[in-house]
């Protein structure tokens, strides 16, 4: 057995890979898939490549954390990212480079992307080394990551992207990673769960969300970051639903960030701009390389065709 296949003999059949911009953003598109393959047995590793810094702040308690108060948001989201953790069953969270590292680049055209020391100004080798020793040292068969646009243009969510992209590919000396997805949003079920938001709304069941004092509303299914139109767009389905209730409480440990309020018609949520949005428990997912596996009909588990 050669010495670079030897750490296998200790670690877990299936290994998953998840690299997210901030702490949230894992909960949120794809917490219900963590907690699915964590309570399956699967090693899953969740890498954030910033604190979160620049995010704006939900409860009014908290509103001293902003960047433009006492700066001390990002600590703060990572004792949230760890709370949220604990509710996913995740016990392998690591920060890009370590904790605080990469700060967070703030919004598309914010004069925060230009200051030193952003993720959206690192070299990209220097950012994605880091994350390659990661895949050197556990060996994942599956990375999930964002796509080319970082699901809606976000700065940081587009350098994840790449970070990630460019991690395989140095990491690939000692370990190739099989397959490696986009997370997605399927426009179906995205306007069921707003239907069902409407539903309770009207039944008085939704708003206010926590933390909000002044008048909320709907988010629209073209708001939801990575919408596709249809299963033509997506290769694997993951029906996590029976996790639902751990991706609620990850989300509800973003505090800060993320206001979710439970009703007979399922979870719902909302961020900073207190517009309602479904939380799904069926998740979606795009390869990035067709190739590597031609799409056919999507499969319900990340690893098909990979471990047996």
């Amino acid at each position: 057995m050669s010495d670079a296949s030897a750490p296998e003999r200790f670690l877990p059949a299936r290994r998953l890979l998840l690299v997210h911009a901030h702490p949230d953003d894992e909960s949120i598109t794809t917490g219900a898939t963590m907690a699915k393959y964590a309570a399956e047995g699967a090693q899953v590793t969740l890498v954030t490549c910033t604190q979160g810094e620049e995010g704006e702040v939900i409860p009014a308690r908290l509103a001293h954390l902003a960047p433009d108060r006492d700066d001390t948001l990002g600590p703060y989201r990572a004792g949230e990212l760890a709370a949220a953790m604990r509710e996913l069953g995740v016990t392998d969270h690591r920060f890009l480079g370590g904790p605080g590292r990469y700060r967070d680049s703030g919004m598309r055209g914010a004069p925060q992307n230009e200051r030193p020391g952003c993720l959206w100004q690192a070299p990209l080798d220097e950012a994605a080394e880091p994350l390659a020793e990661v895949i050197r040292e556990l060996r994942p068969q599956v990375l999930v990551t964002y796509d080319p646009d970082g699901g809606y243009g976000h700065p940081d969510h587009v350098r994840a992207h790449r970070v990630a992209t460019r991690a395989v590919e140095l990491a690939a000396d000692r370990h190739r990673v099989a397959r490696v997805y986009w997370n997605r949003a399927l426009r179906p079920a995205v306007e069921e769960g707003f239907a069902r938001l409407r539903t309770a709304a009207e039944a008085g069941e939704v708003f206010p969300f926590p933390g909000f004092t002044g008048e909320t509303g709907f988010a629209r299914p073209e708001d939801v970051p990575g919408l596709v139109a249809d299963l033509s767009q997506v290769d694997a389905v993951i029906d996590a639903s029976a996790y639902a209730e751990r991706k609620a409480a990850a989300m509800a440990a973003h505090e800060t960030q993320v206001s979710v309020r439970s009703t007979a018609r399922g979870d719902f949520f909302a961020l900073s701009n207190g517009l309602g949005q479904p939380l799904l428990g069926t998740e979606f997912f795009q390869l990035a390389d067709v190739a590597a596996a031609p799409r056919g009909e999507p499969v319900g588990d990340l690893f098909a065709g990979v471990v047996e």
